[in-house]
């Protein structure tokens, strides 16, 4: 019982780290698409923000994870 409890609460925090990132990813892409010329800087954190929401999608699909399970 213990395992699956801990289980549990390591897919919920998954999911609370891929909705985090996705909203970050989301507002870096938004911000580059508006700007007329966008610096290295946005431009590398769009890639650092996707690489990660990326990651964090193929985690959560090796461990079979469905937000309609949690939410």
């Amino acid at each position: 019982m213990r395992k699956r409890v801990k289980k549990e609460h390591v897919d919920q925090q998954l999911l609370n780290a891929l909705f985090r990132i996705e909203r970050e990813w989301k507002q870096q892409r938004a911000i580059v698409e508006q700007s007329i010329e966008p610096s290295d800087f946005n431009l590398f954190f769009l890639g650092v923000s996707q690489a990660k929401y990326m990651c964090l999608i193929r985690e959560a699909k090796i461990r079979k994870v469905s937000a309609f399970r949690y939410r």
